[in-house]
């Protein structure tokens, strides 16, 4: 599969005033932090994401298609979810390109995904890990069960009741969770995080916790979420407190995942409720979380989805991080808005993570098809500019294989293209001039 093809590349939008504090004598140290939710193979079929096209959903081009988008955010750690096939496929192509990783995988027997994180080791050394199993959950004494989840409500949380159409395609609930006022049945999800330690190449004194997990996904067990979410902050305390007493520091702390739960519903309010201003009462300051804030949250507000499938569109993913002078964002990913081209044209863009051989079927074919190419792409109706500019990107650089009149066809458009207002066409058309650029060399060489 060609690299040079890829979904619309979105940019990191950088926060006004965020330069970092050096008032403490010691140096800045920047680096990107990604969270991704990348749809285990066995989530995908046809029959259940009937909103995609067959060759996007076959595995032999998915994958090179995460790697591709992966790629794209430079991120020198990448928090993912639902990873499966990770010692066959995501291991040995993601560290390939620099990274390290840590993972856990789901219990139970299917499936057989988890949380990720990969790090750059050349900037991040991993000093100490702890995975999590909420199946703990059940091991605990009814007593211990309920300080996380109240066994006797079985009421689902209705500010979460739109998230029930998100996981439509997730596995079905079997006679294993037939008795639900069974607590030891109720908890046991499978669900899994995972928490690590770094200390930063260049900034040895300062240590970062970062924490990925992937909470249970059905809204008529929300008080489950929430015991969910209760036990990860509470292991999350504890594991900062045992690195902080182990390495004699304070260190940051960062949590990203799926929380399957949207803005305001019950688990989002308690994951940022010890970072409120209201003072608690006395009784409830031993049950008062970790302090988190919401990046997104903190800087522009949630985006309006991080999920977005015919049958449900929201927030469910969050990045947050410990409020302090050691930490604070600098930079966050713009993020497509409802009527954005990449997402409205997501067709298209399924599409393009399989144009090789559609590319080669273009260079044959390019004289003939080209007018109808350029009049699509001045109509003001076809909103997905960039990525048929990709597409003519792809089919230049083949060594003199084009045409002059093709390439002097390229250069006018490209030309016209950079000073568009559209970033995503504007970015394709000056990568695609680069490209063309060595064609011209070529053409011109004698």
């Amino acid at each position: 599969m060609s690299t040079s093809t890829g979904p619309i590349t979105r940019k990191f939008i950088p926060v006004e005033h965020s330069q970092l504090d050096s008032g403490s004598g010691t140096h800045g140290f920047e680096f990107r932090l990604v969270s991704y939710n990348i749809l285990a193979q066995a989530y995908v079929s046809s029959v259940k994401l009937t909103h995609s096209t067959d060759p996007c959903l076959k595995w032999e081009d998915r994958c090179q298609a995460v790697l591709t988008v992966l790629r794209s955010f430079v991120a020198d750690i990448l928090c993912l979810q639902e990873v499966d096939e990770y010692d066959t496929f995501y291991k040995g192509n993601i560290e390939s390109h620099g990274y390290s990783s840590v993972y856990i995988q789901r219990s139970g027997t299917k499936p057989d995904d988890g949380c990720g994180i990969f790090y750059r080791n050349n900037i991040l050394k991993l000093v100490m890990e702890e995975k999590i199993d909420y199946n703990d959950l059940v091991n605990s004494s009814q007593k211990e069960a309920g300080s996380y989840v109240d066994i006797n409500k079985t009421a689902v949380d209705n500010t979460n009741q739109d998230a029930a159409a998100n996981e439509g395609f997730k596995p079905e609930k079997t006679e294993d969770y037939e008795d639900l006022n069974d607590p030891r049945v109720r908890l046991k999800r499978d669900c899994v995080g995972i928490m690590a330690a770094f200390r930063p190449v260049d900034c040895s004194e300062h240590l970062v916790i970062v924490a990925n997990t992937h909470l249970y996904w059905d809204p008529e067990l929300a008080d489950v979420k929430l015991a969910q979410a209760k036990y990860l902050l509470s292991r999350l305390t504890k594991f900062r407190n045992l690195v902080a007493d182990k390495f004699d520091c304070k260190p940051s702390v960062l949590l990203s995942g799926d929380f399957n739960s949207v803005p305001g519903d019950k688990v989002y309010q308690y994951l940022i409720s010890g970072s409120s201003s209201i003072e608690p009462r006395l009784e409830e300051m031993e049950d008062r979380p970790i302090p988190i804030n919401s990046v997104y949250a903190s800087l522009r507000g949630e985006p309006q989805f991080t999920n977005c499938t015919p049958g449900f569109t929201g927030t469910l993913d969050y990045i947050f991080f410990s409020p302090s002078g050691c930490i604070k964002p600098i930079s966050y990913l713009d993020l497509p808005e409802a009527d954005s081209s990449d997402v409205k044209g997501a067709w298209l863009e399924f599409h393009l993570f399989t144009f090789e051989h559609f590319i080669l079927f273009l260079r044959k074919s390019l004289k003939r098809l080209l007018p109808r190419l350029e009049k699509l792409l001045w109509s003001e109706s076809f909103k997905v500019k960039a990525v048929l500019l990709t597409v003519f990107g792809s089919v230049t650089g083949t060594n003199g294989s084009l045409s002059q009149q093709i390439v002097r066809n390229f250069v006018k458009c490209f030309v016209e293209f950079v000073g568009s207002e559209d970033w995503a066409a504007r970015k394709a058309a000056a990568e695609a001039l680069v490209k063309l650029w060595a064609e011209l060399l070529f053409l011109n060489k004698d």
